[in-house]
């Protein structure tokens, strides 16, 4: 990792794959990634860890499966969320987003547990193939 101050829009313009987060720095053991986001990612879930979304551009909807039942958070640009760890989501953006995660490192993008994962994506990092 440098040293010097990393500009998000000139990592963010340095790739066009979706559902593919890239590691910008590292904070102790956590890496913070950005990636760019359309349409819909897969129900998933990370038993053991929190998973943080920052809307760096455009609007973020994140379905989230709790106890109570199913419930849609909108997050516009510059909001924060936090999907508690061990609750089932799926986040999409209808019209596209860049976004920003905090997570431990290593921490797969398809969780712990999900739903089938289409052919296009690696089974073990969640990134798209051929990218």
């Amino acid at each position: 990792m440098s040293n010097d101050p990393i500009l998000l829009s000139k990592a963010l313009a340095s790739f066009d794959a979706l559902w593919s987060p890239r590691i910008v720095t590292r904070v102790n053991d956590y890496d913070v990634r950005i990636a760019k986001v359309e349409g819909e990612h897969i129900w998933h879930v990370h038993d053991d860890t929190d998973e943080f979304f920052l809307v760096l551009d455009g609007e973020l909807h994140i379905s989230l499966r709790e106890p109570a039942g199913e419930r849609t958070v909108l997050l516009p640009q510059g909001a924060v969320f936090t999907v508690p760890r061990g609750t089932e989501h799926r986040p999409y953006a209808p019209d596209g987003a860049a976004i920003l995660l905090f997570e431990p490192t290593g921490t797969p993008t398809v969780g712990d547990r999900h739903d089938q994962i289409p052919d296009h994506v690696d089974a073990t990092t969640g990134h798209p193939l051929n990218t």
